[in-house]
């Protein structure tokens, strides 16, 4: 396995969570029911994940609007560990790209959320 690419993206928190109170059907919109209620509601999880969706995106190679945002979603691990599952279109495009994992690591304060994605396969 060899890394392919990577992206990686950051958010301001102050601003996600100003345009998410002026736009509140944005959330719905961005994130899947699980990632909404594993957030809890906090603006800056929301951040962080869609800071990831973004790093994915970049990581794929493909600009924003290539896929649907649903198609790639943050999902815990049993042991609390960020991964990613892809669905729809951007699975499709990870398998074009000869994607088989894409490693995740993400971080959020008050002020920023930060994500990095890595995409692995063999070719």
């Amino acid at each position: 396995m060899r890394t392919i690419a990577v992206g990686v993206d950051v958010v301001d928190v102050p601003r996600f969570r100003a345009l998410l109170e002026r736009r509140p059907a944005l959330e719905a919109r961005l994130f899947t029911e699980n990632e909404r209620r594993d957030a809890n509601g906090q603006s800056e999880r929301l951040a962080a994940r869609f800071a990831v969706k973004e790093a994915v995106l970049k990581a794929l190679s493909s600009g924003l609007g290539a896929a649907k945002w649903h198609d790639i979603e943050l999902v815990r691990a049993a042991s609390g560990a960020p991964t990613v599952r892809l669905h729809g279109v951007a699975a499709d495009l990870a398998a074009e790209r000869g994607v088989s994992e894409l490693l995740v690591s993400q971080s959020h304060s008050a002020a920023t959320a930060v994500a990095f994605v890595s995409a692995q396969g063999s070719r």
